[in-house]
């Protein structure tokens, strides 16, 4: 299932506002087109939302498709921008080496929800290495002992685990084997990670596959004894249960803002200052990071834009929303996601000014 979020409010602005913004000719509208990862989707639509409350001239749109998906389309020429949770690879980053910029622009967590009717809302405690093996197949049943031990005084129903998974090409999908895969390494290989890796659990029989977090949510919450994978904004849009996750430091966490950010923090010292660089393996440095209240499962998600584009008055516009988004984004966040640090806006802000003098040349 593709929905697209086609974003064309277009209320009055002061005349002051619009024309200190852009200088675009009387009338004229400039239409922006993004689309890809759903880990941000409901993010994006608010400060596209706001943007465009702001910049009556400007229309934009995010069709939401997954990672995967929006990077081809992007790179086929029918995106202006795309939205994907990993980075570009290097070797296509090479490919396009000094024409495409990226900044990891948003922080938020994927969790890990269920169904479980004799339980409610109530918390359940797992581990990287148990959600493995749930994964591959070799936990059947929630009362498990490898799952009983990490709940005390909780008792687990003997029912069957349906295991629920992405079944596009996914971003979220990516960062949550990649978790695994470091949570576990002896049991999750690296050859299983990836955006649309080949489950082991789904030659079981016990497993479904959802298009898009959207999908993987709307089968947990119809389906009992299920368990998932989503992106955080979408379990408290849903009053979904979300499990806690042991982290490196042996804590079981559930996601907070202020994890988030204090993740996000200490690993954008390592990117690229420069948006034209290379941030192949970045979410290494947020997946599984070290702190003791960090959530295991943080994620950023990045834009992926052309250093120039054959419209100056489009290159103007998006190098205004991403200012936008460094100085302005901040008061529209929605719940579940943590705004860009310092060093993200810092990149946006790098990825602006190079839209700028690139539409100024010509």
């Amino acid at each position: 299932m593709r929905m697209l979020a086609v974003l064309l409010l277009a209320l009055a602005a002061s005349a002051a506002a619009a024309s200190a913004i852009l200088e675009l000719g009387h009338g004229h509208v400039v239409f922006v087109t993004g689309g890809g990862a759903t880990f941000p989707y409901p993010q994006y639509y608010m400060w596209m939302l706001k943007f465009m409350e702001e910049h009556p001239r400007v229309r934009m749109t995010y069709e939401y498709l997954g990672s995967g998906a929006g990077q081809a389309r992007f790179f086929q020429g029918t995106l202006d921008f795309a939205g994907s949770d990993p980075p570009l690879g290097h070797e296509v980053w090479e490919q396009y080496r000094g024409k495409v910029m990226q900044v990891p622009v948003l922080l938020g967590a994927v969790v890990v929800t269920y169904n479980l009717p004799e339980l409610g809302d109530k918390t359940i405690n797992l581990t990287g290495r148990v959600l493995a093996l749930i994964y591959r197949g070799d936990i059947e049943y929630w009362d498990d002992p490898r799952i009983q031990e990490l709940n005390p005084g909780v008792k687990l129903p003997h029912k069957p685990i349906i295991v629920v998974y992405r079944a596009d090409a996914s971003g979220t999908q990516e960062v949550f084997t990649l978790f695994l895969h470091k949570a576990a390494p002896d049991i999750w290989p690296r050859e299983l990670v990836g955006k649309a890796p080949e489950y082991p659990v789904a030659a079981t029989g016990r497993a479904l596959g959802g298009l898009g977090n959207a999908g993987v949510a709307d089968i947990v919450v119809q389906r009992p004894y299920t368990i998932g994978f989503i992106e955080w904004s979408f379990a408290i849009e849903n009053n979904m249960p979300v499990a806690a996750i042991m982290n490196r430091e042996g804590r079981f966490v559930k996601p907070s803002i202020e994890s988030l950010q204090a993740v996000a923090r200490a690993a954008a010292e390592k990117l690229p200052r420069d948006p034209r660089g290379d941030f192949s393996g970045d979410l290494d440095y947020v997946v599984y990071a070290e702190g003791e209240d960090a959530y295991p499962i943080t994620a950023w998600t990045h834009l992926i834009l052309w250093t120039s584009y054959s419209d100056p008055e489009k290159a103007r516009a998006v190098a205004e929303f991403l200012r936008w988004i460094a100085l302005k984004g901040d008061e529209y966040m929605v719940p579940g996601y943590a705004p860009p640090p310092e060093p993200l806006k810092q990149l946006l802000l790098r990825a602006a000014e190079i839209l700028e003098e690139s539409a100024a040349a010509g």
